[in-house]
Formats: C-alpha cells, structure tokens, sequence
C-alpha cells in the first residue's frame, strides 16, 4: 500500500508547475519497506509552502483520504507534516522544502519525480552525513545523569528515573550500541535484529520494572554497559570526568543502602 500511495501521488503532482521534485526517505531506501512502515516524503516545490500550516494541510488533503495532520515541531522540523491517511490507514510523513532550503540531509532519499534534474544536482552538489555523537558530549553528562537519577530514587521518585533511565538508553546506550556494530547510530531503530545477541541482551538489562530493586538494578547495568562501550569506543582523546564519576558512584551506593536496606 505505501507503494500504491506514493505512485498515486506522483499522478497527483506531476502538473503542478509549483512541485519541482519528490522523494521517498527512510526504510524506502534500503528497500525495507513492510506492511508497518511508514512512508516519509519529501515534497519540493518552487514556491514555499511550508510557511503555513494551512497550506501544508492543504497540499496533503490533495493526496489522499487525509484524517488529520500535525507539524513536526516535536522533532524540531516545523517544515514536516505528520499525517494519517484512511482507506488505507496509512502513516505518512510529508517535509515540504524548497530547493534552496534542501543544504543537508542525513541520508540520501530515492527521488521518484523531478523536473529538469533539479534534485539530482542537489545531490551531486553535497554529500549525506548522519550525525554522529559527541564522545566527549556524552561523558561531560553521564555521570551528572546518574547522579540526577539516584536523588531521584532517593526522593522516592521512581517514575522519573524510570523516565531518565529511558533517556539515557535513547540519547547514550542505544547510539553506541549501533556504531558498536558497524550501523548508523540511529538509537532504538531496529535494535531487535541490528545488535549482536549479547549486546542486546545488555541493552535489555536497562529496561526496569516499577520496582525500586529493578531500577536500581536497571541503572546498575546501564552504568557497567556504558562503561564497557566506552573502553570499547572512546579514543585518548576523551577526557575522562573521574572524580564526577567517583563521587556519584560513592553517592549512589549511599542512596541505595538507604533505600534498599531499610
């Protein structure tokens, strides 16, 4: 069905004088496409359209049975529209670009429209990067982090650690897991079949219960793993924050007699 829709929409598009390209993104790409995916569109038009939430709404209605849509500001792009589509029931997510906004991409989509090779020379003029993390970024935080998660577990919050603990697996353990592994750093994606079995495993120690023992736990493992990933990847060039490390440790332990004890 996502095929369907996106050769559907290259008939809708294909005389508006205003749309200069379109391309497909994400699993599109790798041709891992299955009956759960989305599709993510990239629509480039000479005229600016994502200006307006009012026109972008209006663009996607003209592409199918359009239930409703929202803008992406969640993920820091205002420029996509996250629509659900009926009959099928389809997610799609359309970014709306000029050509001349279009100077980096992460990726490099497959281009299924275009007039006069528009998008094409873009490509050719650039090249795709991933982001890749900050090293050092991260070990500047960590051990503030694991220090915030056991006040936390102190105060007897446990739903926010259950929450930080979430984060630290999104933005530090999952990333480094996948360049561990020779993928793109892109965090949870597909981490079921793109980790080793032992280093899933280890990811899966992270995840706790709503149990004081079990977070606690949980934290306990994602500090080893992070440790472990970091003598795995991390260069002389990381400048190591020992004594943060040492005091939140020495702390963590406190806390957790405190309340595992008692």
């Amino acid at each position: 069905m996502q095929k369907e829709f996106i050769d559907s929409t290259i008939e809708k598009i294909k005389d508006d004088k205003n749309v200069v390209g379109l391309a497909v993104a994400g699993s599109w790409i790798t041709n891992e496409i299955d009956e759960y995916s989305d599709v993510d569109l990239i629509l480039f038009t000479k005229e600016k359209i994502s200006d307006s939430k009012e026109k972008m709404l209006a663009f996607a209605a003209r592409l199918g049975k359009l239930i409703y849509g929202f803008t992406g500001e969640h993920v820091g792009e205002p420029r996509l529209l996250v629509c659900l589509y009926d009959d099928p029931l389809l997610h799609v997510d359309i970014k709306f670009l000029t050509p001349e906004e279009y100077t980096s991409r992460i990726e490099n989509p497959v281009i299924v429209f275009e007039r006069n090779s528009t998008i094409s020379k873009l490509h050719q003029e650039s090249e795709a990067a991933w982001p890749y993390p900050d090293y050092q970024w991260i070990e500047d935080r960590f051990w503030i982090w694991v220090h915030y998660s056991a006040q936390k577990l102190g105060r007897g919050e446990d739903f926010e650690a259950l929450d930080f603990l979430a984060y630290i697996r999104m933005v530090v353990l999952a990333p480094l897991l996948q360049i561990k592994n020779g993928n793109l750093p892109r965090a949870l994606r597909k981490v079921e079949t793109k980790l080793q079995k032992d280093d899933f495993q280890a990811l899966k120690s992270t995840v706790a219960s709503y149990d004081k023992a079990s977070i606690f736990e949980a934290l306990d493992n994602s500090i080893a793993l992070y440790r472990s990933l970091r003598n795995h990847l991390f260069g002389d060039g990381v400048q190591l924050q020992k004594a943060a490390e040492e005091k939140v440790m020495d702390y963590l332990a406190k806390v957790k007699k405190e309340k595992l004890v008692s």
